[in-house]
């Protein structure tokens, strides 16, 4: 027997076990017997936790909490010697939602580029090696470099996609001064995690090609991916990226990256890709898919009847998990997902000759 984190390390080198991995996110499983179960059938936790603190000496932080209408906010004033900042976030269950970024005019960008330049990254190695340890075999650890150096100004705490756009357009010189000083931050980020006990890493993700285009892709991210991986490599590190929306655009560039596995990639019907053809697309890389949130809704017999068919469709179940990356509706996470462990059994009952 393979414990649930022998099956995903094996999957993320390109092996296989006895049964396709099944995996959700730490905050997305509740505690309670149904959990309990899924994880005596094999289910693992994946555990995201930082190997490195950031902290900023010369930016104060101050928090405020007030509550309207039932929900949480949390407003933050960053004070910097060159101007304020501030940010206002409504925490939502796993996620959060941001309602207002750092950026709101022009103005911002000198407070903006100060707070980046006084980034300072500590490794905390230690917390996270005990907490793998006490954690055991039910859950696989993973950690994180940050955003890609330009998705940190799309989809971070920076500016709202929006504003990006716009100043993508009108403003290039300036939202370039910051993406260059990320990319001086990263650069100090990747040794820290390829040392650190971590056997794997997300670069960043959440790129929507319908905003960035492949050309902006290929020149802005891809380099990243590989300077990463270069460095991740050299240490017997795995690198992936959490790619959740439409790939066809970007597809053949993301097949000529160093990355090793592609996480959270969504099959269609929720995006413009199969799993099948992601599989065809990127041959070389371990595919860990987030079953497609449209499909928890379905009776079990069809989530488990899909589970099977996707398995079918991707061919080869070397280098494949199936991951829970997105909200599953609260009231059917138990029944989608143990469906979906029953058609990853039942594909393994029917298929022995794959699992040999």
């Amino acid at each position: 027997m393979m414990s649930p984190r022998q099956l995903v390390e094996s999957a993320l080198r390109g092996g296989h076990g006895p049964v396709v991995p099944f995996t959700m996110y730490e905050t997305m499983v509740p505690q309670c017997e149904a959990e309990r179960a899924m994880r005596n059938r094999g289910m693992c936790i994946v555990q995201r936790m930082s190997v490195f603190t950031t902290h900023r000496p010369n930016v104060k932080a101050t928090q405020s909490v007030y509550w309207e209408d039932g929900k949480k906010f949390i407003r933050t004033v960053y004070e910097t010697p060159v101007g304020n900042l501030s940010t206002l976030e409504e925490p939502a269950g796993f996620t959060i939602w941001r309602h207002e970024k750092m950026f709101k005019t022009p103005d911002d960008y000198k407070a903006i580029l100060f707070m980046i330049r006084d980034e300072r990254y500590e490794p905390s190695y230690e917390e996270y090696a005990r907490a793998e340890r006490e954690f055991g075999e039910d859950a696989v650890f993973r950690a994180a470099i940050g955003a890609e150096p330009l998705q940190a100004l799309v989809s971070g705490t920076i500016m709202a996609m929006q504003d990006f756009c716009i100043q993508w357009m009108d403003n290039r010189d300036e939202v370039l001064k910051l993406y260059e000083a990320l990319v001086e931050n990263r650069r100090k980020v990747y040794p820290l995690v390829a040392e650190s006990p971590a056997s794997h890493a997300n670069y960043g993700g959440n790129v929507v090609p319908e905003i960035i285009g492949l050309e902006t892709f290929e020149k802005y991210y891809v380099p990243h991916y590989n300077e990463a991986a270069e460095v991740m490599h050299r240490h017997g590190k795995l690198i992936g990226c959490h790619f959740d929306a439409n790939t066809r655009l970007i597809a053949d560039a993301i097949a000529g990256t160093d990355l090793d596995y592609i996480e959270a990639f969504t099959p269609a019907p929720d995006t413009d890709m199969t799993l099948g053809e992601a599989r065809r697309a990127w041959p070389d890389k371990v595919l860990w898919p987030n079953f497609p949130s449209s499909r928890h809704v379905k009776p079990d017999a069809e989530v488990e009847q899909f589970t099977v068919s996707m398995l079918d469709e991707a061919g080869s179940i070397d280098g494949l998990l199936i991951g829970i990356t997105e909200d599953v509706p609260r009231d059917r996470w138990q029944g989608s997902c143990t469906a979906i462990m029953d058609g990853l059994d039942r594909h393994a009952r029917e298929n022995p000759h794959a699992y040999v």
